[in-house]
């Protein structure tokens, strides 16, 4: 569980690689040179965490690419203390980030194997989610909603009605649909009954899946 001034000479590296690619948002960033991705890999393939790609986990799984995770959170557009449903734990890189801008974060993950990990790692590594939960992203978490922002670190072949109903008014879903590859959506609600959708370019993620395992 080391973290040395070298991978913090990495990190400050993957952060400049991402303002390249048009990453604007300094929390965002910062929280990229803060967090400590080496950690959230097998250690054999430390030398690969803090290049710009995605990477293998349990459960064959994957850690998003950096890239990914930092434009999701800055589409977010996150205020400090805003209540956040995150659907698809996975390594609980993308919810160090969410916590890192000082959201509230509720996770689902529906992978027990990397459930259980994640859930005894993170508070390891002082990231404490306000809940863990074991369960089906698909339909959300009604008895903590409405939020303000929902994310979903999956891919999904539709977008599932729950998590558009678990929204507060003005809050927003961003979720990657579609099969192959998706399109990164984000919803934004106007009113009970009507939200906006924009399109916001193609992108690669292992798929949502329904149910728990």
């Amino acid at each position: 569980m080391k973290d040395t001034s070298k991978h913090q000479g990495l990190r400050n590296q993957l952060a400049n690689v991402l303002v390249a690619k048009g990453i604007t948002d300094k929390n965002v960033l910062n929280a990229i040179r803060k967090i400590p991705r080496h950690l959230f890999i097998d250690s054999s393939f430390e030398a690969h965490a803090y290049q710009d790609k995605a990477f293998p986990i349990a459960a064959e799984q994957t850690i998003s690419q950096p890239y990914t995770v930092a434009f999701q959170s800055q589409t977010l557009a996150l205020k400090s203390g805003e209540k956040v449903l995150e659907i698809g734990t996975g390594s609980g890189y993308q919810t160090a980030v969410l916590l890192e801008l000082n959201a509230e974060v509720f996770t689902i993950e529906r992978q027990r194997e990397l459930f259980k990990k994640t859930s005894l790692f993170l508070p390891k590594i002082g990231y404490k989610p306000k809940k863990f939960i074991f369960g089906d992203g698909y339909i959300g978490l009604k008895d903590q909603a409405p939020f303000d922002k929902i994310i979903v670190t999956a891919g999904a072949p539709f977008v599932p009605k729950p998590l558009l109903a678990q929204l507060k008014i003005g809050g927003m879903l961003l979720i990657p649909v579609g099969d192959e590859t998706q399109i990164m959506t984000l919803f934004t609600r106007k009113s009970a009954k009507e939200f906006e959708k924009q399109e916001l370019g193609d992108f690669a993620f292992v798929p949502m899946l329904e149910e728990k395992n």
